[in-house]
């Protein structure tokens, strides 16, 4: 899952890449804030890894702000992700960015929870990191859920 830090940091980048797409004017952060959802105090903090991370951009004065600074088809997720959340590989093994070896394993070759989450971290890799900002900017659809059984304790 993914935390509220990264899902406000999505809302701010899309309420930005659509101004960008606009009049290309910067926004206050009180109005990416009531666009967005995001409470302003958490926003602070998620603009300025935005802005250090070279992502957007801010403006003194009295037309200042933030303003997106990269065209939305270059931002990915996985690096807004990896940029809030951090690592996202469900192992630390397996983790491109973060890599360390497992205590408890033996031979991280043969290792069987290795291999299962591989399969699966490797096709979830493929589509976040192929996923940029340009795809959230697009008109929203109803989502359709496939049926699931009875979510486990704790889900």
């Amino acid at each position: 899952m993914i935390t509220h830090k990264t899902k406000y940091a999505l809302k701010a980048l899309i309420v930005l890449a659509d101004e960008k797409s606009g009049e290309a004017t910067a926004l206050r952060i009180e109005e990416i804030a009531d666009q967005s959802g995001a409470p302003k105090r958490f926003l602070e903090h998620i603009l300025l890894d935005l802005k250090r991370a070279g992502l957007i951009g801010s403006r003194r004065g009295r037309k200042g702000g933030y303003e997106l600074i990269k065209e939305p088809k270059t931002v990915s997720l996985a690096q807004v992700l990896r940029l809030i959340d951090g690592p996202m590989a469900p192992l630390p093994c397996l983790s491109r960015k973060a890599y360390q070896r497992c205590e408890d394993c033996k031979d991280e070759q043969t290792c069987r929870v290795r291999s299962v989450f591989h399969d699966f971290y490797s096709t979830y890799i493929l589509m976040i990191e192929s996923l940029t900002l340009a795809d959230l900017q697009r008109d929203v659809r109803p989502l359709e859920y496939f049926p699931l059984s009875e979510p486990a304790a704790g889900e």
